[in-house]
Formats: structure tokens, C-alpha cells, sequence
């Protein structure tokens, strides 16, 4: 789909491949990745991540998770934490997340 592919300095990034290896870190239990506004680059990745209950992640060592397993310009530089919004089928509302991303 074209709404998950985010184009970062002429870079094309699967928002899903970026999930994909997020989602594997062991206090991931959710992540949505959109696109977020970058004046210099167009856009770049930003992850909102739901972590598993008692579990703790910062900002910088999910990043730094994300380094090891993706090429740099696929890293998210935003990484937002909380509840993720969910349609009452338990679906991830992305819209819902672009509107906060470009808030940012």
C-alpha cells in the first residue's frame, strides 16, 4: 500500500519492514510505523511503540536495537511511547498516528 511506504531523501522505506524487526525487541508488545514531516529529508520514519506490561525501553535503545537490524535511513529519529489507538476490531487506527506524527 502506498500510505506504508514512506520516502525519505528519495529512500523508500517499508513501514511494514521496520515494524517487522520492532516488533521482534522483547519489551515490544505493539508498533505502528508512519511517516513524519522532515523539512530537510521530506519524510522520515516515526515509531509508536506499546510496550509489554513491566517492561521498560527508552527512546535511544530502541534506536539503537533498530541499527543493528536495518540500514540507518530506515532507523525511526522518533519514537513516541503509549497506547496505540484501536478500532473496536482491535485494528491499529495509522490515520489516527500520521495526524500525531505531524504534530510532533
Amino acid at each position: 500500500r502506498s500510505k506504508d511506504v514512506i520516502i525519505s531523501g528519495g529512500e523508500n522505506i517499508s513501514s511494514i519492514e521496520v515494524e517487522d524487526v520492532l516488533f521482534k525487541h522483547p519489551a515490544v508488545m505493539l508498533v505502528a510505523v508512519v511517516a513524519r514531516p522532515d523539512e530537510k529529508w521530506g519524510e522520515h520514519p516515526c515509531a509508536f511503540i506499546e510496550l509489554k506490561a513491566g517492561m521498560a525501553a527508552t527512546e535511544s535503545e530502541i534506536m539503537a536495537y533498530a541499527r543493528q537490524h536495518l540500514a540507518h535511513f530506515k532507523v525511526p529519529r522518533t519514537v513516541v511511547f503509549g497506547d496505540l489507538p484501536k478500532t473496536s476490531t482491535g485494528k491499529i487506527q495509522k490515520f489516527v498516528l500520521r495526524d500525531r506524527a505531524k504534530g510532533l
